[in-house]
């Protein structure tokens, strides 16, 4: 991992149109320990929305996982996980899941999601 310089959303150096929101997903434990303690999974994921967005926007977050489809990675900025201050940060060998859209409104697509995986922290 290494600090972004983008400043924003990226993925491999290209910045995303600025999201509606973001969100760290929190841990859901993998099993139990012997004595009652969660075991959680070493990597985390990552939730971008968008609520209204054109076409040309979604088909880039689309070629993005056309691209890495089921056997690459990419290096994706996010605000950097439980820092002190709002700062993007590089993460490689992330794995994005297919992004979801729900319907068209007018000439746009409505709530779009993209799910980065395989984050280390």
């Amino acid at each position: 991992m290494a600090a972004g310089a983008s400043g924003s959303y990226a993925i491999n150096g290209v910045e995303l149109l600025q999201p509606t929101s973001g969100r760290w997903l929190p841990k859901s434990p993998v099993g139990v320990s012997g004595d009652g303690h969660a075991i959680y999974s070493g990597v985390r994921e990552f939730e971008i929305k968008w609520q209204l967005t054109a076409p040309s926007d979604v088909y880039q977050v689309q070629t993005f996982f056309n691209a890495i489809t089921n056997t690459g990675t990419v290096v994706v900025d996010l605000p950097r996980f439980a820092y002190s201050s709002y700062e993007f940060y590089s993460y490689s060998g992330c794995v994005l899941r297919e992004p979801e859209q729900d319907v068209y409104f007018s000439e746009y697509q409505t709530d779009i999601l993209l799910l980065v995986t395989n984050i280390r922290t």
